[in-house]
Parts: structure tokens; sequence; C-alpha cells
């Protein structure tokens, strides 16, 4: 016995080509035994229902003559004087469909065009011989039909009719008769034959199956016996191996879960890593703009201002000795007074910029003020920069990072906007809403394209995720280093950063930060 049904089927042990042989013979057999007496079957079916349809037109015949009969005394008797009319009318209706059915019996034709009568020589002889008692039917049915009243019925030649039928009456019931039995008689050889032809087709085809039972289910039946068996060890053995399939595979999902989660871990660290060495870089930059605001408020600013006071005091001298000596001012004081005019416009522009790096609003009164601060500087002849805030005075402050991201962001987005869009008016709204905080700053300059995503613009890559474009525009682009510094400020305090904006309709940034408003320590000048 081979290991496998696989193997012993290539080897052909399992149904041997005899098998093959014989079943198809056996099967063969049956069919045409079953064939051949399906046929027999149908011909002799054939005979039988055209036996049937013999005996029905003739009883049918036998039936209707007498019904004719019957309505021919009607006519003639004076107690149905009243209705000779409709009797004559009966008549005129039955007998022609007599006539008809019995001379397309006799010549083997019916109603139905599909069915055609056969006789053999003994019914032919026998229709021959009902021949003379139709046609004296045929005749006095003929003479009484025409008959309109019932006077008529007297004349001797309707009586003579009328003995003419009753004669031949019984004559053409027997010969009719006749037909029927003899009818019949075929009938039943037929059927007798029929009943003979299906005993012997059914010990054929018992005798065909058994050969079948015998010479091929038996032998199958034991190789099959046998393959279920090595189904069954192979079944087994499959069920073994898929067990240790399982096991392996769920070994595997464990090892690449923990993989996964490890890797998870790493990619997490790597971000927070970034943030904080992001954070960190912000916080220095942050301290170094405290620095030089300081270093430019405390030192080149205190210095610039003496000498503004040393200039002034000698300008002052210088006038005062000119006076003494004539009436009129001497020319050199025209260019003390420029230098008096630039080392303000000095002072000014470090004051500006000393502002600009850490304005002292910010640390010492929150975010509301520094914004507000930075719209009324901003606020000129032909730009009109409003804030709108829903925060009170009585509210703590925010976190310094908060802060410093929230001001930025606003002193970055104004830049942009005054810089490139050159609007008319710039709105800067800052609400608390639940448990965020959302800076919105929109303006109605040129506006730009904002690029899709699926077409990068190279220095728009890290802000792609988080831009939203209603509009496109082949001509406008946005500031990308600026929007750059928005977003990385934003995802330090893990906000949300969405840019819309329209060519020629203006631009709106909106960022949201998730917060709890607390106290928080924050550094002063």
């Amino acid at each position: 016995m081979s290991d496998s049904p696989i193997d012993n089927a290539k080897d052909g042990s399992v149904i041997p080509v005899r098998f093959t042989r014989l079943y198809l013979t056996m099967l063969i057999i049956l069919a045409v035994i079953l064939t051949a007496g399906q046929g027999l079957t149908q011909w002799r079916f054939g005979g039988i229902d055209q036996e049937l349809s013999v005996v029905r037109h003739t009883a049918l015949q036998r039936h209707q003559s007498q019904q004719i009969v019957k309505q021919v005394l009607q006519v003639t008797d004076a107690s149905e004087q009243s209705s000779f009319n409709e009797n004559v009318a009966e008549l005129r209706r039955l007998f022609p469909v007599f006539e008809r059915y019995h001379l397309q019996t006799r010549e083997g034709r019916t109603d139905d065009p599909k069915i055609h009568l056969i006789y053999d020589d003994n019914i032919n002889r026998l229709y021959e011989g009902i021949r003379p008692q139709f046609e004296a039917f045929q005749q006095s049915a003929h003479r009484i039909m025409r008959l309109q009243r019932f006077d008529e019925v007297k004349q001797p030649d309707v009586q003579a009719s009328l003995k003419l039928m009753l004669a031949n009456e019984k004559p053409f019931l027997e010969k009719i008769d006749g037909i029927v039995v003899v009818c019949n008689s075929d009938f039943r050889a037929k059927l007798s034959m029929l009943r003979s032809i299906e005993l012997y087709l059914y010990v054929f085809t018992v005798i065909a199956l058994v050969g079948i039972g015998l010479l091929i289910f038996r032998p199958a039946a034991r190789k099959l016996k046998q393959t279920f068996a090595q189904l069954i060890e192979a079944e087994s053995q499959t069920t073994a191996a898929n067990k240790k399939l399982l096991s392996a595979n769920k070994s595997l999902k464990e090892t690449r879960q923990k993989l996964f989660e490890a890797t998870k871990q790493q990619y997490e660290q790597q971000i927070d890593d970034q943030k904080l060495r992001t954070s960190y870089l912000i916080a220095g930059q942050e301290e170094e703009r405290k620095r030089m605001s300081r270093e430019l408020h405390d030192g080149l600013g205190q210095m610039l201002t003496a000498i503004k006071l040393q200039i002034e005091g000698l300008e002052a001298g210088i006038t005062r000795a000119a006076a003494t000596e004539q009436n009129g001012t001497p020319s050199y004081s025209k260019n003390l007074k420029t230098l008096k005019s630039l080392i303000t416009q000095t002072i000014q522009e470090t004051r500006t910029i000393s502002n600009n790096l850490m304005p002292s609003v910010l640390s010492d009164f929150g975010v509301v003020p520094a914004i507000k601060m930075l719209a009324e500087h901003d606020r000129n002849e032909t730009l009109d920069v409003t804030f709108k805030t829903n925060f009170t005075a009585d509210m703590p402050r925010l976190d310094r990072n908060i802060e410093i991201m929230l001001y930025r962001v606003t002193q970055e987005a104004v830049s942009n906007a005054v810089r490139h869009a050159k609007p008319s008016h710039i709105h800067i709204e800052l609400k608390e809403r639940g448990n965020s905080l959302q800076l919105t700053v929109s303006d109605d300059g040129k506006g730009f394209q904002v690029p899709r995503k699926n077409q990068p613009n190279e220095l728009m890559k890290p802000i792609q995720e988080n831009i939203t474009s209603t509009t496109q525009s082949a001509t406008l682009r946005p500031p990308s280093q600026g929007l750059h510094n928005i977003q990385e400020r934003t995802k330090l305090v893990n906000g949300k950063f969405k840019l819309t904006s329209t060519p020629g309709k203006g631009t709106k940034l909106q960022v949201s930060v998730p917060y709890q408003t607390h106290l928080a320590h924050h550094d002063t000048y």
C-alpha cells in the first residue's frame, strides 16, 4: 500500500481500468434496455390510445343514435304537439353531429387533425356492414327534419320514414356494439402485450443492476473503504501539521506585535526627543532674544540716550554763545539738529528691536495686552488692525510657553500679511472655547495658492498635512518659512494649524491649542 491515496491514484490501484470499462459497459447496456423499452412502450401506448379513440367514437355514435330515435318519436308524438318546433329544431341539431361523427369514424378521421384512426380488415368490414342501417337512419332523419307542421306527420312517406328508422335502430345498435366488442378485444390484447413487455424490461433492468452491483460497486466499495482509511490518516496528519502551523503563526504574530510595539515606542521616543530638542532650541532662542533685548534696552539704549542729552546740552551752549556774538544762527546749528534727529531715530529703532525680541508687556502682563499692543503698533493710515478676545481681567495667566507661542504666531502672521498681502484690514481674534484656545488671524489682502498634497512645494513640505486649500492659483505662493515656523511652534504645544486662502480674497490662519488655565510663573525684566 502506498503512503497516500494520491500516490495510489497515480499507480492506478485505487480505481482500476477494468472497473471503468465494466462500469461503462453496464451503463451502456442499461441505457440501451431502458431506451428500447421506453420506445416500445410508447409505441404500444400509441396503439392503445388509438383503440381507445375507436371505442370512444363508436360508443358515442351508439349514444347519439339513441338520442336521435328518441327525438324523432317526440316529433311524431301527438302529446308533444305543442313542442313540435322545438323538437324538430333539436333533431336538426343532433343528427348532423351524429352524421359527421359516423362518416369521420368510418373513414378513420376525427375532429382533431393529430389523431388518425387506423383499422384492421375486421373493423373495416364491420363498418361496411353497418352502412345500410346508417343510410336508412340518414334517409328517415332527413325526411322528418323537413317537416314544417305537425299535420305533416300523418303523411304516408313520413310514417314510412318513421317505421324505417325504428326498424333499423336495433340492427344499428347491435352492429355498433359488435364494433365496440372487437375494439375492446384488440385493446385487451395490446394491453396484455404491454404488460409482458414491461415485465421483460423490468427483469432485464434488474439483471443489469445486479451485474453493476456485483461487478462494479462491490469492488469499488472495497477500494473506496481503503481510500477513506488513507484519507482519514492523511487528515489526521494534516490536522497535526495545521496545529503546528497555527502555533508557529501565533508565535509569529506575537513576535510581530512585540516588534511593532517596540518600533512604535522607538518612534514615539524619537518624536518626543525631537520635540524636546526643538523646545530647548526655541527656549534658547527666547532666552537669547530676552538677553539681547535687555542688552539693547539697558546698554545701547542708555548710551544713545546719554549721547543725545550731551548733544542737546552742547547745542544749547553753542546757541547761547552764538546769540551773544551775533543775532543770526550759525550754520553748524542745522548739523547739530540733524545729528540729534538721527540719534532720536536710533533710540526709537533700538526700543522697537528690543520690544520685538521680547516685549516686556508679554512677560509682565500676559499675551492679551501684548497682542493688543502689537495691533496698535502696526495700525496706520492705510492699515486697520483690530483685536477681539473673550478673556477677562480676572482670568489667570496662561502657561509661559503657550503665551509665547500665541504671541509669536500672531506676530509672524501679521508680519507676513503686511509684507506680502498688502491688506487694508487685519483682524486678530483670541477666544477660549471649552478646553481649547483658538487664535484666528484673517486679512483681506491678495491671498495666495495653498499647495496641494499631491503637488508638494519643496518649501511647504513641513506644513502640507495641516493646510486646507479652497481655491487654486498659478501665480501667488505662500510665505513658506514663516508658515513653517508657525507649524513648528504649534506642534510643540500639541496644537492644530489650519490655513485657508483664496487669491484676491484674503487669507485666514487658525490655531487651536488644548489647554487648562492655571497660574504659572513668568520671568520679568
